[in-house]
């Protein structure tokens, strides 16, 4: 298998104004750098040759030979024999990412820790009445063994109208119940790598799909996105030169950059994915979530690529205390998805399924609520970033809920160090990044609080961020846990 490689043609545009720095290679050695710390080029690319990068730019080899030369010496390039000058970053690699253990520190702070680490929402009203009919049910599955590994009838029927009726037409033989999105990605992953297959993954991506997929012993390849979403002709190019196995993808309202991706997109990368028989499975926890209610959603990409498994869950539309999720994949990959699931779990609890089919009942004015609530707080986000922290910056996402927030400065984990000292608990960027880089990013959740909170929240990040600056912050306490 080729080295993954970007050639001049695509290099260069994305180097913007680089040549007008003096001195020229410098200017240029910068650029390179800023596009593998922000994961735009992935550690492992092979670049363009001196003579192509300088034919290209019409600069002297020389200012192209002392840039490569600049990054190599910086830590930010190498050079194998027969394989050219390939991207690195510098320092550990097993440094830069950390597990997602439970934060140790929130609990240290004399009260007043604001989390802003989960991309969540308390259970909506209505759910103890849910339980409460649900518990009414339950002497029906009594007599049973309790044991349904591909999940309630009723509850799957539920959800494959769902999928029917957003242009996936899907039967309830083709949907599994799984105990949470993550618990069906785990299946997944074990009924279709194994160990030492490649796996696309957008970066940044969601942290805990990024440690399920490495502990299945997949191998992760990046694929980056920019301010806009999605560049097709990148993820076409990644294909074709790391022909992986499975790509995980989040195209509705994605974790953590907001995007939503076009239904053409999700047409071309349907081709592409299936041009080198790479099996998509795709995150939709989110897909539910539009702000504008009246916001024309794109087809499943499983409409588009038929070799699709769909994971969802019920932990962003209704509550994470809910731990159901559910697997909708095409026919053939059923049998072997069914007995990857029974070496993990027998099934979810039957009495969360019931709850679900008795929420999706009542979806739409549950969905209506939480929008209202999703797009005040973002607006109170917004508004209080932008009158204290003006020079961070962000794209207003159409769903979802996070945002995620350039920084000024590389300084992401000494700025989550600089918050936890003042009582906010957040996740640094490099935590989303596939193969490192995303230091000048940070998730920001808007969930969860009442915007009074959420102003309190960014007054302490502006005193955070002041202090990452001046080098006061001491070690990060640890990594915290992601939803």
């Amino acid at each position: 298998m080729s080295t993954r490689a970007i050639s001049a043609t695509r290099l260069v545009p994305m180097l913007g104004a680089a040549l007008e720095t003096a001195p020229a290679y410098r200017g240029l050695a910068d650029a390179m750098r800023l596009l593998v710390a922000d994961g735009r080029v992935p550690v492992g690319t092979r670049l363009p040759s001196e003579r192509d990068l300088t034919a290209a730019l019409g600069v002297s080899r020389t200012t192209v030979t002392r840039a490569y030369a600049e990054l190599r010496d910086r830590g930010y390039l190498t050079s194998r024999q027969g394989s050219g000058s390939v991207v690195a970053l510098p320092g550990d690699p097993a440094g830069r990412r950390q597990g997602t253990a439970l934060h140790p520190s929130a609990e240290q702070h004399d009260g007043g820790v604001i989390d802003l680490t989960c991309a969540s929402m308390s259970a909506p009203p209505g759910t103890v009445a849910a339980y409460e009919r649900a518990v009414a049910e339950l002497p029906r599955y009594l007599a049973g063994t309790g044991y349904h590994p591909l999940g309630l009838m009723a509850l799957r029927e539920a959800l494959a109208d769902r999928f029917t009726e957003r242009g996936l037409a899907t039967t309830p033989d083709q949907v599994m119940v799984t105990s949470g999105a993550l618990a069906g990605l785990a299946v997944t992953a074990r009924a279709l790598l194994s160990p030492g297959d490649r796996v696309l993954l957008e970066s940044p991506t969601y942290p805990n799909a990024i440690d399920t997929l490495r502990r299945s012993g997949a191998r992760a390849v990046a694929l980056p996105l920019d301010r806009r979403g999605w560049d097709i002709g990148a993820a076409e190019a990644a294909l074709r030169q790391t022909a992986p196995r499975a790509a995980y993808l989040i195209p509705d309202f994605h974790n953590p950059t907001g995007a939503l991706m076009p239904d053409a997109q999700r047409s071309e990368l349907g081709d592409a994915l299936a041009g080198t028989h790479t099996i998509g499975v795709v995150d939709e926890t989110l897909v539910d979530l539009a702000h504008d209610p009246g916001l024309v959603m794109p087809r499943p990409l499983g409409a588009h690529h038929p070799r699709t498994v769909t994971l969802g869950g019920a932990s962003k539309s209704f509550w994470g205390g809910l731990r159901v999720g559910w697997i909708r994949a095409p026919r053939e990959l059923m049998p072997a998805l069914v007995g990857a699931r029974l070496t993990l779990d027998l099934g979810a609890p039957v009495l969360e399924q019931l709850v679900l089919t008795d929420l999706i009942m009542h979806r739409e004015q549950i969905l209506s609520d939480r929008r209202a609530a999703i797009v005040s707080t973002r607006d109170a986000l917004v508004a209080a970033l932008r009158n204290r922290l003006p020079q961070w910056r962000f794209r207003m996402p159409e769903g979802g809920l996070c945002l995620w927030v350039e920084l000024p400065e590389a300084r992401s984990t000494p700025l989550c160090a600089a918050a936890d000292q003042r009582g906010v608990v957040l996740a640094p960027g490099a935590q989303f990044a596939v193969e490192g880089g995303m230091e000048r990013f940070l998730r920001l959740p808007f969930t969860g609080h009442a915007p009074d909170v959420v102003d309190e929240a960014v007054e302490r990040l502006a005193l955070a961020w002041d202090d990452a600056q001046s080098s006061r912050p001491s070690r990060h306490a640890g990594s915290p846990l992601v939803a």
